[in-house]
């Protein structure tokens, strides 16, 4: 097993990964940017070391820093989690030629699921559902036109490079098709330097359902369940769970097996997942493969008892799975949920500051990974997921009542994030119902900006005596602390609080 490891990454997944590197007895490396320096994955590493300026591209896509920080602090392997570098072929062919164990697939393997359109190919030579649409190597605007005639309207476009959205286009008909085949095209050359799409029917109404698989390089590769995440906000998930309650334990097994298939034609390796779209009749088709760890991975972790984590770095040390098909089983219900910094009343642009107080709620059940914590930076450098919130049930109602509760109980001050609008998912009567699609937040109308909620009485008067302060004669004090450094929330920071009122007790100072 490694000694020390290199986490290429920041934030939560970085934190996450340090936790069973902890427990493993293996040192952790953090790097960051300018920006990281006093970060929560920086605080709780081992070692950390700078990588330059803010922007990604001069920080943590810098492979060639990265590889050469590796070198220097004796890392013998790194972990790319998920974003950055972790499905780049090339990073981790330049690790594996450094000397440096890559803990993710061969660089093959990335590289060949990672084009949409070959990944497709390999599902169809497997026997595989797809669903019906062109993804050759034709490009020009004439046979793009005849094929979309041939599959018919509504269709999508979508990047053969592409991800979370980019490149992608819904067309209704064909007088609509030029206009956006030269937009998703253009999108997709700028995003991922490749403007190569494929064209596939919409399917209406769909659930977004993924396999999770794992396997060795000895050739074993399981898969672990699946995770539904039907739930999406332009393409990026909101809200994850296991099991989905539209599978039966044999439809589970067929998509299970196929996504087998298909990960073991691409010679895969280490952990990955496979998506796939269901339709209301219970057919399913292929979508595409993520090379990496997914960030809805703790919602696997509790349903199977499994520390994901733990097992890509056996696999990436050599060790063989240590579980089979046959041993692997699922109890109980998981969902996670994504707490973003960003403010639903501005059509959920990123908020940024420093997050005065986040109080995640703690209890039975109950998991948190987050990579902020009071007092720590957002900046608008990076992804603006402030954290996940996990629960766990023994089946789903429980796990729902577990949800909704511990929402209620969570605070945030300083920072505007989408708390309200996960609120309102888990207490909505079609989710509980588990009526959920990809187009679930537009027909429930859960997107709009809404009027806000009156205050409590508490945050006015905290808001009063904040404005009264500068004119008392001595300065209050909270309990604990001594006159001259009582923190008192501003107005603004009073009207990003989040949760019951009664987590304001340990706010308010008593004058």
């Amino acid at each position: 097993m490694f000694k020390k490891i290199l986490i290429a990454n920041r934030g939560e997944i970085a934190v996450r990964i340090q936790a069973t590197c902890r427990e493993m007895g293996i040192q952790t490396v953090a790097i960051y940017s300018d920006v990281d320096r006093q970060a929560r994955h920086v605080r709780e590493a081992n070692e950390a070391y700078r990588l330059g300026p803010a922007p990604a591209s001069e920080s943590y896509l810098r492979g060639d820093i990265i590889l050469e920080i590796a070198r220097q602090c004796g890392a013998e392997a790194i972990h790319p989690g998920y974003g950055f570098l972790s499905e780049n072929a090339d990073f981790a062919e330049a690790c594996e030629q450094a000397g440096i164990v890559f803990i993710g697939p061969p660089a093959s393997a990335m590289r060949l699921m990672g084009s949409k359109i070959a990944a497709k190919q390999i599902a169809e030579r497997v026997g595989a559902p797809i669903v019906p649409g062109y993804n050759g190597e034709r490009q020009d605007a004439d046979t793009l036109l005849a094929e979309a005639k041939r599959i018919g309207f509504p269709l999508l476009i979508k990047a053969s490079a592409g991800g979370g959205g980019k490149g992608m286009r819904v067309v209704n008909s064909l007088q609509e098709l030029p206009e956006q085949l030269a937009g998703a095209q253009r999108e997709a050359g700028a995003a991922f330097g490749d403007d190569t799409v494929f064209l596939e029917r919409l399917i209406l109404r769909p659930r977004h359902v993924e396999i999770q698989v794992m396997g060795d390089k000895y050739g074993t590769l399981v898969y672990l369940g699946e995770r539904e995440c039907s739930i999406q906000r332009r393409h990026q998930k909101i809200v994850e769970e296991s099991p989905s309650v539209a599978l039966t334990p044999g439809l589970r097994a067929e998509m299970g097996e196929a996504a087998v298939r298909i990960a073991s034609g691409a010679g895969y390796v280490n952990a990955g997942t496979l998506e796939f779209m269901l339709d209301d009749d219970g057919n399913f088709y292929f979508l595409e493969m993520n090379t990496r760890l997914q960030v809805e991975h703790p919602v696997t972790e509790l349903v199977t008892g499994l520390d994901l984590v733990r097992h890509q770095l056996l696999i990436a040390s050599g060790e063989p799975l240590a579980f089979t098909q046959e041993q692997i089983t699922t109890r109980g219900h998981a969902i996670e949920v994504r707490l973003y910094a960003e403010d639903p009343q501005q059509q959920f642009l990123p908020s940024t500051g420093t997050v005065e107080l986040f109080a995640p709620t703690q209890g039975p059940g109950i998991r948190v990974d987050s990579g902020v914590e009071s007092g720590d930076e957002v900046t608008q450098y990076y992804d603006p997921m402030l954290a996940k919130l996990i629960v766990y049930g023994e089946h789903r109602l429980a796990a729902l009542e577990r949800l909704s509760s511990a929402l209620e109980q969570t605070a945030l001050l300083g920072v505007t994030t989408n708390l309200s609008l996960l609120q309102k998912i888990s207490t909505n009567t079609a989710f509980r119902e588990g009526q959920t699609h990809t187009s679930f937040l537009d027909e429930q109308d859960m997107l709009a900006p809404t009027a806000p909620e009156p205050l409590p009485a508490e945050v006015l008067i905290i808001a009063a005596l904040t404005d009264l302060a500068p004119t008392l004669s001595s300065t209050p004090t909270l309990t604990g602390t001594s006159p001259g450094r009582a923190w008192v929330p501003g107005a603004c920071q009073v009207a990003a609080i989040h949760g019951p009122t009664s987590m304001l007790s340990s706010v308010i100072p008593s004058y």
